[in-house]
């Protein structure tokens, strides 16, 4: 009995993989030439495969769907990706992030053994592979695909189907969220994507984002060693002492056009973008000098300076210059820049409003999806037996860092072992 796989991802190409080492055979159909575009642009830097922190830590990285996800991870965790990727050929390595890298760093040289195996297995059926083929929906009981070079759509009927179709993230690449309208017409529950990892536009002191001034001196560049903050949101009438902040970290990020984007941001970029959605309001605030005390940044601030200007002051009593320096000029009104008690403090604590997130295309990942309460564990609609989806279309999220990663891979080996739990039981009642 044929399979057919939907999308040429991660997740995609995993459960192609399982299902071809079981004897199944597989056709895969993707929109694009080939196969692996997000996967291979992802790792032109470096691909992060997976991270190396203990299980139990690891888990907690999926918030509010950590359960499901952890039901996932039961069947390929990260130890298991690092196997997988070794089975292929490829070592890795621990970053001292613990973030795990394949030794070549490149993402190309694994793809490359990956499909080399799915077409040419050693066991198992070779998968084959449609490219061009863009899905359409549903005739009735068959797969539509719409194909460039024929006017005539493909109708195709399989015993099961495996959509790994991706969010909507990098739409160029192939990901633009289009199968939305084909699921929600077969009335499973689709909640709507949004960013994840993503940017924000900044609300600047006149209530628009970055001055002419600074946006020409400071896009592009990083601000290092700083610690952002997001405190805890505050309740009405609540009184007493201060709850932790829900998140903090030290780390760097780069100052754009609009806004600010990087790790650190895309770190903390869903409570972000939900205080936006639910609050109409957010801010990070930033610690420009984390490895100083606050007393001593207000002793150095209240230094009598002379005749020196107020930048070549802080420059040299704090070391505090470049983009930081423009940060704090760029957020703080004149009159409070000549207070060194308010001065001192907002360097310590900087606010930093943001006014939205950047659009979902521009984002490394999305949230929302095909939601998790509308399929079984094995990832099998409830709306449409015998179709399992997998990856980023299914409504959770991830930071960066390798667990987006491990968890596509990891849902793909999910969705695979439901669609051969399924083979089984339909052969028994035959």
């Amino acid at each position: 009995m044929e399979v057919a796989i939907v999308g040429g991802g991660p997740a995609g190409l995993m459960a192609a993989e399982v299902l071809s080492q079981a004897g199944v055979s597989v056709h895969l159909f993707d929109a694009m030439p080939s196969v692996g575009r997000k996967f291979l642009l992802a790792g032109k830097g470096g691909l992060n495969l997976t991270h190396a922190e203990p299980s139990a830590r690891f888990k907690t990285r999926f918030g509010p769907r950590e359960s499901e996800v952890s039901h996932w991870l039961s069947g390929l965790d990260a130890q298991g990706v690092r196997d997988w990727a070794q089975s292929l050929g490829v070592s890795t390595f621990v970053g001292t992030s613990g973030r795990v890298f394949p030794a070549e760093m490149k993402a190309a040289p694994l793809l490359r053994a990956w499909l080399q195996r799915l077409r040419h297995p050693a066991s198992g059926v070779p998968v084959q592979f449609h490219m061009r083929h863009r899905w359409l929906g549903w005739q009735g009981d068959r797969l539509v695909f719409g194909r460039r070079d024929d006017a005539s759509p493909l109708q195709v009927k399989a015993g099961a189907t495996v959509l790994a179709l991706g969010g909507a993230s990098w739409p160029h690449l192939g990901s633009d969220g289009a199968w939305q309208v084909h699921l929600q017409d077969q009335g499973v529950e689709v909640a709507p994507l949004k960013p994840a990892n993503c940017g924000f536009d900044v609300m600047g002191r006149d209530g628009q984002g970055w001055t002419t001034h600074f946006r020409l001196k400071f896009s592009g560049h990083p601000l290092k060693s700083v610690v952002l903050t997001l405190p805890a949101p505050k309740e009405a009438g609540s009184q007493g002492a201060a709850k932790p902040p829900r998140f903090e970290r030290k780390g760097e990020f780069v100052l754009t056009e609009t806004g600010v984007e990087g790790s650190l941001v895309y770190a903390a970029s869903a409570w972000l973008r939900d205080d936006l959605a639910e609050l109409g309001q957010s801010r990070l605030v930033l610690d420009l000098l984390p490895d100083k005390t606050p007393e001593q940044v207000f002793k150095d601030v209240a230094w009598p300076r002379g005749s020196r200007s107020l930048s070549s002051h802080l420059k040299s009593r704090l070391g505090l210059d470049g983009a930081k320096m423009g940060l704090l000029f760029e957020l703080c009104s004149p009159e409070t820049l000549a207070r060194p008690d308010e001065l001192a403090a907002l360097i310590k604590a900087l606010p930093v409003p943001l006014k939205r997130p950047r659009p979902v295309a521009e984002a490394i990942s999305t949230a929302g999806g095909v939601a998790l309460e509308a399929m079984g564990p094995d990832l099998m609609l409830s709306a449409r037996p015998g179709v399992f989806c997998a990856g980023e279309m299914l409504d959770w999220e991830a930071p960066t860092g390798g667990y987006l990663l491990t968890a596509c891979l990891a849902s793909g080996h999910r969705a695979a072992q439901g669609v051969l739990r399924g083979l089984v039981a339909k052969s028994h009642t035959i």
